[in-house]
């Protein structure tokens, strides 16, 4: 059998374009040879639709999509769509071929952890579905259903399947790659099933999806791969047996063979070089998706002279082009001519457009007006005078404000809020100040060249809102703080836990949970970010604002 995977990037509800693009894929397969094309898990409304499958109106649009590409396949294809059937709304994967819908199977493992909140908004199917293809038994899956032992992919290739497909959309995070990979590998081997995973690409919102689609053989062996962060056409020769197994299950359609064809070599994409390479390639990703998808013509940030800024500034030229990204400087008396200098730098370096606005006259004019306004909350207005600049910029252009907070920022509160938290998008919110720093040396290094100055790596970080100010004066350095961050909410682990695993004494420990928990307030009115940790704030971690829950020192 040929099997074609198309690893492609919708747009939640752009139906009419999401379905040409599996049309132009289908279409590309047939050339090719293709017996079967798999399309990634709920494809045609784009994933995750959220609550837009509770509108009755959406579902029928899908299925009326569905219907259409029936009609202008010429191979048939399994395509990821919403179905509304008469007891809910089930996530559901249609057969498409001689222009019409042979077969549908429902998804019935319905995750409800992490990002996901499927039990929400959809009901589960009844059971599997296989298919035949010329003499081979394909068993139908949504991505769930293979990750659950014992479940329903078990249950497809224990029912006669030789073959297990899988529409999917497998959001990312670090890591996330190498789990999949070997959650496939074992799933063919301990079944004795061919396995062909088609994920989606692109992000959506916080999530981003990676792609690296996958087919292992009945032996775990990986015979394609789908490239990383990209579309790609993944089409391989498989050698299936006949319908096997026990045949429990009822064959729900008989497909046939496209035909003898001269086999063709798997392509096998390579893995990024290094997880600095592969968190850089996702998140320019994520950020060019957010910037077209949503349909700003670029985006605008603040540039301080500081590593956040910069970092920001060559992800954004990096996934928009410089044309597209505006960098503007408003120093103040308190800015160091250091900082000025390298926050007009990196803008050089990058070729990204450049103003600077000095807001010293504003900042004394608000002083006068407010004499009171004193001590943090004096330090606080420059960084709202900024923010108050920015989206008056932002609403007379049209661009799309970049904050530039890092994880721990976000996470400790380190903001100001309406002031450098401002903003519509935060590529960095994931991304702990260390790991910044790691990515900006990265930056440099691939590039041969001093893209981010080094003065700006290595300097002390500050956010410049008073004389001498550093940002160690308010939290304790990075390299100690960001482990202890990662323990309290990547692991959940509490302050007791913390200090007796070693990573600070109970003191600190205590310290940072109070900072973590007493921001949520921040973080509920901060811009949306990209998700490039197994847990990150908004979709993931859902904590009360009034909360007096503390643990005991």
């Amino acid at each position: 059998m040929r099997i074609a995977l198309a690893q492609l990037n919708p747009t939640v509800g752009d139906l009419a374009g999401n379905a040409d693009l599996v049309a132009a894929a289908a279409a590309r397969a047939a050339e090719l040879g293709a017996d079967l094309v798999v399309a990634p898990e709920l494809v045609v409304s784009g994933y995750p639709p959220e609550d837009l499958v509770l509108r009755p109106g959406f579902v029928r649009d899908c299925e009326a999509a569905v219907i259409a590409l029936a009609g202008r396949v010429s191979v048939p294809v399994v395509v990821g769509a919403p179905w509304g059937g008469p007891d809910g709304v089930r996530n559901s994967a249609y057969v498409l071929a001689d222009g019409r819908v042979v077969a549908r199977y429902d998804k019935m493992a319905l995750p409800n952890y992490s990002v996901f909140d499927e039990q929400r908004t959809f009901r589960p199917g009844d059971g599997p579905l296989l298919v035949s293809v010329g003499e081979a038994l394909v068993g139908i899956t949504i991505c769930e259903d293979i990750w659950v032992q014992d479940g329903p992919a078990h249950a497809a290739a224990r029912g006669g399947a030789s073959l297990v497909v899988n529409l999917s959309a497998s959001p990312y995070h670090l890591g996330k790659g190498a789990q999949r990979d070997g959650l496939v590998q074992e799933f063919a081997r301990q079944e004795g099933c061919a396995v062909a995973y088609a994920n989606l690409v692109g992000g959506q919102d916080e999530l981003l999806f990676d792609g690296r689609s996958l087919v292992h053989d009945a032996s775990g062996a990986l015979v394609a791969r789908g490239a990383f962060c990209a579309e790609d056409l993944v089409v391989c020769d498989l050698d299936l047996p006949s319908g096997r197994g026990a045949g429990a299950i009822a064959i729900a359609a008989d497909l046939p063979l496209a035909g003898p064809s001269k086999r063709i070599a798997p392509v096998v994409a390579p893995l990024p070089a290094s997880e600095l390479d592969e968190l850089w390639r996702v998140l320019v990703l994520g950020l060019r998706d957010y910037v077209g998808k949503n349909g700003f013509p670029g985006v605008l940030l603040g540039v301080s002279g500081g590593i956040d800024s910069a970092l920001v500034a060559a992800l954004a030229a990096d996934a928009l082009g410089a044309d597209r990204v505006q960098a503007v400087s408003m120093p103040t008396r308190f800015n160091v001519a250091e900082t000025r200098s390298d926050a007009r730098v990196v803008a050089e370096n990058l070729g990204v457009g450049f103003r600077e606005l000095p807001i010293e006259d504003l900042r004394v004019a608000f002083h006068e007006l407010l004499p009171e306004v004193d001590g943090l909350a004096g330090e606080n207005l420059q960084a709202r005078l900024r923010g108050v600049i920015l989206m008056s910029l932002s609403n007379q252009h049209g661009l799309l404000v970049l904050t530039t907070g890092n994880k721990s920022e976000v996470a400790t509160g380190y903001s100001t809020l309406y002031g450098d938290s401002v903003g519509g998008f935060a590529p960095i919110k994931d991304v702990p100040k260390t790991l910044v720093h790691a990515l900006s040396r990265y930056l440099n290094e691939r590039e041969g060249r001093e893209v981010i100055p080094w003065s700006t790596i290595e300097r002390p970080p500050t956010a410049e809102l008073r004389e001498g100010q550093r940002d160690d004066q308010s939290l304790p350095p990075y390299e100690l703080l960001d482990p202890v961050l990662h323990a309290y909410i990547e692991e959940r682990m509490g302050p007791h836990e913390i200090a007796a695993a070693g990573l600070c004494d109970l003191e600190l420990a205590l310290r940072v949970a109070g900072l973590v928990d007493r921001a949520e307030y921040k973080r509920r009115q901060g811009a949306p970010g990209l998700k490039v940790h197994p847990i990150a704030f908004g979709r993931d971690r859902r904590m009360p604002i009034t909360n007096r829950y503390r643990e005991e020192p």
